[in-house]
């Protein structure tokens, strides 16, 4: 006969085990879920408790799920799933206030985006734009964002996503560089986060096997080092142009370009403030499109 459960189940209960599934240990759980982690000991023990099961073994090093742990986990994750999914959709019911997260690279949001949003905030008076600058890539499906500006199109099946601009590149050195030989040129490349970037992919081709004096995955160390002299460097052209402290190679002016997407969660989608939000950042890049590309 099936044991009945004497109590109610409590939904964060269910988000804790699907939690502490996925990373295995309590400290890890406790730091995405913002606690303590004597409180996911906790609740895990209420769970279990409240089930008749044991859902994990207390190991030295992490907690692995018991076989009975297993049985439930895709059930809890479906649970999950609807859960994020009535939270999106509560999100969509929203009217034009409020506060949209938006995802985007650290230096474009920095050294682009904020300083084009003055002459816009008309257009959004009774929201408030939270800008997250990451390289990673926010998960969309988890809300770490309602929108996100991504270089490469978005591979998570069920995500709209529209390109809204070509990001052009250019080879870039300080002033009197590319004056001197070939063989004695330097370079600044990307770090080991974007080493397989596009443009990296182009400058390892270019240098074939010169020397690197500087290597960063913060584009604006970047910029900086290339002010300094410390060698050449692919940049984008938002960045490198018009600046009076460098120079673009005139044989090298365009050596590629990369598509900018805006993608977003179709429940989501259906929210006001997150489609003006949408709409005004497609306004912005197509405007200043030539500067991009």
């Amino acid at each position: 006969m099936q044991k009945s459960i004497s109590q109610p189940l409590d939904w964060d209960d269910i988000r804790y085990f699907v939690e502490l599934a996925r990373q295995g240990k309590l400290s890890a759980t406790a730091r995405v879920l913002d606690v303590e982690h004597s409180t996911v000991a906790r609740r895990i023990g209420m769970l279990e408790a409240r089930l008749g099961v044991r859902l994990f073994d207390r190991l030295p090093k992490h907690w692995a799920l018991t076989v009975e742990g297993e049985e439930l986990l895709a059930q809890a994750r479906r649970v999950e799933d609807e859960a994020m999914a009535f939270a999106r959709a509560g999100a969509g019911a929203s009217a034009l206030r409020g506060v949209v997260r938006l995802s985007a690279p650290p230096t474009f949001a920095s050294s682009f985006l904020v300083p084009h949003l003055g002459a816009l905030r008309a257009r959004w008076p009774a929201l408030t734009l939270e800008i997250i600058g990451e390289i990673r890539q926010a998960d969309l499906y988890r809300r770490e964002a309602d929108l996100a500006l991504r270089m490469a199109r978005p591979e998570q099946p069920g995500l709209a996503a529209r390109p809204l601009a070509q990001m052009g590149y250019g080879l870039y050195a300080a002033p009197g560089w590319f004056e001197r030989p070939h063989e004695e040129w330097e370079f600044i490349g990307y770090g080991e986060a974007m080493k397989d970037t596009p443009q990296q992919a182009w400058l390892a081709k270019f240098a074939a096997g010169r020397a690197y004096s500087f290597w960063t995955n913060d584009a604006a160390a970047m910029v900086a080092a290339c002010r300094a002299g410390l060698g050449v460097a692919v940049l984008p052209h938002f960045l490198g142009r018009g600046d009076p402290l460098l120079a673009l190679h005139p044989d090298h002016g365009h050596v590629l370009s990369r598509p900018l997407w805006l993608a977003v969660h179709p429940d989501v989608r259906r929210s006001p403030r997150v489609t003006l939000m949408a709409d005004l950042l497609a306004d912005l890049l197509q405007e200043h499109a030539a500067l991009l590309a």
